[in-house]
């Protein structure tokens, strides 16, 4: 009796390891969408204590709530393009070029990938005090454009590296010119990874406390009210937000997936 269970579930392990570990990692965007419907006695919405919608009727009710998503949204959305643009230029530089210090360069990308944040923060700190820069919203954009630009480079690097040189061959074949070819073969090959790679940076620009506490000054983020919050309370109003940017996160990758699927579907004869 007990045999068929368990052979399924030997053919099933792969499955149910990955659904549990997915659970695993959506359970605390649960407890947050919960709590975005409480209603807290006192000033630390950590407990249950009665069901109520006044929150999203009103998300910024907290003072400069808005005022510092709205910021982290423009830092994040700037530092994702300035990003994007240099990282797909590096990748397509390190896989397609031979030149000098390519081995060091290639090595070097991984070092703010593999150096605790808070050494890097310290170090752009240090930067900008020797550069005199006033600490601030341009000194916070730079500094998450260069963490993020080595999440670029290497997921373009990944697509560039798998694309099939013969498609490119066979578009100059047809006469197209080398503008030509990058705009009509190239690019919408390489786009999955340089979309990747954007979202990715977008996500780690928005999320960033370390960095941006150590060259912010008196400019506060998103990331920065809810750790000044969280030292007196917290408002009901960043469990509404935060499930705000995971619907929308959600909503994102579902319609990338079936406009992937529709075109896959419709190439097919």
């Amino acid at each position: 009796m007990l045999r068929q269970p368990t052979q399924w579930i030997r053919r099933n392990l792969v499955v149910i390891a990955g659904l549990l570990t997915l659970a695993y990692l959506i359970l605390p965007n649960i407890v947050v969408m919960v709590f975005s419907f409480n209603k807290p006695a006192g000033r630390f919405n950590y407990s249950w204590q009665e069901f109520s919608t006044d929150a999203w009727k009103d998300p910024c009710g907290v003072a400069d709530l808005c005022g510092s998503l709205a910021l982290s949204l423009q830092i994040a959305l700037w530092a994702t393009v300035g990003a994007t643009v240099l990282g797909a230029m590096i990748a397509f530089a390190l896989v397609r070029y031979r030149f000098r210090a390519r081995g060091a360069i290639n090595s070097l990308i991984f070092l703010p990938m593999a150096m605790p944040e808070v050494v890097m923060a310290a170090s752009l700190l240090t930067l900008f005090l020797n550069l005199g820069a006033e600490l601030g919203f341009w000194t916070i954009l730079i500094a998450h454009t260069m963490f993020c630009l080595s999440f670029v480079v290497v997921a373009v690097k990944a697509r560039v590296m798998s694309m099939d040189p013969r498609l490119e061959e066979a578009a100059r074949d047809l006469y197209a010119g080398p503008v030509q070819t990058f705009v009509r073969v190239t690019l919408p090959i390489a786009a999955p990874g340089i979309a990747a790679g954007a979202l990715l940076a977008f996500a780690l620009s928005f999320d960033d406390f370390i960095i941006t506490n150590f060259n912010s000054g008196n400019t506060v983020t998103f990331p920065m009210f809810v750790w000044g919050s969280a030292q007196r309370g917290t408002p009901v109003q960043i469990n509404v937000i935060g499930t705000a940017m995971f619907v929308i996160a959600v909503l994102i990758v579902v319609a990338g997936q079936l406009i992937s699927n529709r075109r896959k579907n419709s190439a097919q004869p």
